[in-house]
């Protein structure tokens, strides 16, 4: 089982609120998660996004309305989160959901705060392909 703890709690159960754009994790004993989509994008654990390597992130912009289509259970390790904006290269462990679900406050304000050290946004998407057709009018 690549990267589970024999610690790393499962959850229970996982619902998608699409509306309110959060998904959330329940565990067995009472402990319970609601990240954001947008928190859940950004963090993704996919190579394209995280590089290989220290330093070699990918700080991922313009996601504060992305949504999730769908879940993929991927063995019994993992869920493949399919986002609406075309991303479904990440696998989302049980202990990275968990560590997300645990260290969400902190690992949000440091995401603000790079977001803001480099100038970039919420609103604009300076990570995907531009969308063909969309005009690609930089304001400053």
């Amino acid at each position: 089982m690549a990267g589970i703890d024999r610690d790393t709690p499962i959850p229970s159960e996982i619902k998608l609120h699409q509306k309110s754009r959060r998904l959330e994790i329940a565990y067995a004993d009472a402990e319970s998660f609601t990240l954001d989509f947008e928190y859940l994008r950004v963090y993704t654990p996919s190579a394209e996004a995280r590089g290989h390597g220290p330093g070699q992130e990918t700080l991922q912009t313009g996601k504060r309305n992305v949504d999730i289509e769908r879940i993929e259970p991927v063995g019994t390790y993992a869920l493949r989160l399919v986002f609406s904006d075309g991303h479904d290269s990440g696998l989302y462990s049980w202990d990275l959901l968990y560590n997300l679900g645990k260290h969400q406050a902190e690992l949000w304000a440091e995401y603000l705060k790079q977001i803001e050290a480099q100038g970039l946004s919420r609103d604009v998407d300076t990570t995907s392909r531009p969308a063909a057709g969309g005009s690609c009018g930089h304001h400053h």
